[in-house]
């Protein structure tokens, strides 16, 4: 998948003798600040990442929020109402759940601008440097049928579709983004499609009970089981671009908390995202030392 990695203005202030991150933590006031995520790994490990951050480089008092149920629907109300100040969202996510758009902006960093612009006129929230990933869906295969069929991409796998036996969740059949429009899209003539729950489709897969998956690009149990992530060459999925969201008030009032997340723009790409995933997911560890070693790895802390 593609990473978009952007040199950011701070990382390249890091290098300059006049400036350091300890500086930042002179700019506010001691204040509090409360930092929540979504039900999922990927989104916990984010969130101990920017709390880490903030305590080792602010003033303020930083709390984890864990809020029961956790997804957009909650959390984005929550924001709202002051019960928490940032937490971690993707665009794609964003632009259709939130903000109910139907139409699709196949441009990343379009449908980034687009959601930020939106989200500060109509919400009050600012959307911060992007962290670098993009959580959206993708399509993958065994390595073996990869390697035997010269497969890269999704038009690849469209000229020999016909050999395959598609899986994925009952969901991914119905969603406007799903199956129907996929297949018109590229051209696919799956020998048969399986419908599945999302914990059995790896297993499936393994077994060759099917032969290619629908998954979120960052899994971490693409790793485990060796599967190749194909290129979705004609950007049939939308983006889910990843980035801290917080309320414009929280940000004038400790103007320090977006210098300091901002030092976190464009460090996580797909690859970074993936392992750390696997390393809580596959071998248990805690996300809070998953969070610290990438902020060390990244000279942050």
């Amino acid at each position: 998948m593609k990473r978009f990695f952007v040199v950011g203005l701070f990382a390249v202030l890091l290098l300059c003798g006049g400036w350091c991150i300890g500086s930042l933590a002179e700019a506010g006031e001691p204040g509090k600040i409360v930092v929540s995520n979504k039900p999922f790994t990927e989104s916990y490990i984010l969130a101990e990442i920017m709390a880490e951050l903030l305590r080792r480089h602010t003033k303020l008092s930083v709390e984890r929020r864990i809020i029961e149920g956790g997804t957009t629907s909650i959390l984005h109300p929550a924001l709202l109402a002051g019960e928490i100040d940032l937490y971690p969202e993707y665009t794609g996510t964003a632009w259709q759940e939130v903000l109910k758009h139907r139409e699709i902006i196949r441009d990343p960093l379009e449908l980034y601008e687009a959601v930020k612009r939106e989200y500060e006129e109509r919400f009050g929230l600012v959307w911060l440097p992007l962290f670098g990933f993009n959580n959206t869906f993708t399509l993958a295969v065994r390595r073996a049928s990869a390697e035997r069929d010269g497969l890269r991409t999704f038009s690849d796998l469209a000229r020999v579709s016909e050999r395959y036996v598609f899986g994925a969740e009952p969901d991914f059949f119905e969603r406007q983004d799903g199956y129907e429009n996929l297949v018109k899209t590229y051209g696919f003539r799956f020998k048969a499609t399986r419908q599945m729950a999302i914990a059995l489709k790896y297993p499936a897969i393994v077994s060759r009970e099917v032969d290619v998956i629908n998954a979120f690009s960052t899994d971490g149990l693409l790793r485990k089981f060796d599967l190749v992530v194909l290129e979705d060459d004609r950007q049939f999925f939308p983006s889910y671009l990843c980035a801290p969201v917080i309320r414009k008030e929280v940000l004038d009032r400790y103007p320090e908390v977006g210098r300091v997340l901002g030092l976190l723009e464009g460090r996580i790409g797909d690859a970074e995202m993936t392992e750390m995933n696997y390393l809580v997911d596959e071998e248990r560890r805690d996300p809070k030392d998953v969070a610290r070693e990438f902020l060390e790895r990244e000279g942050l802390l």
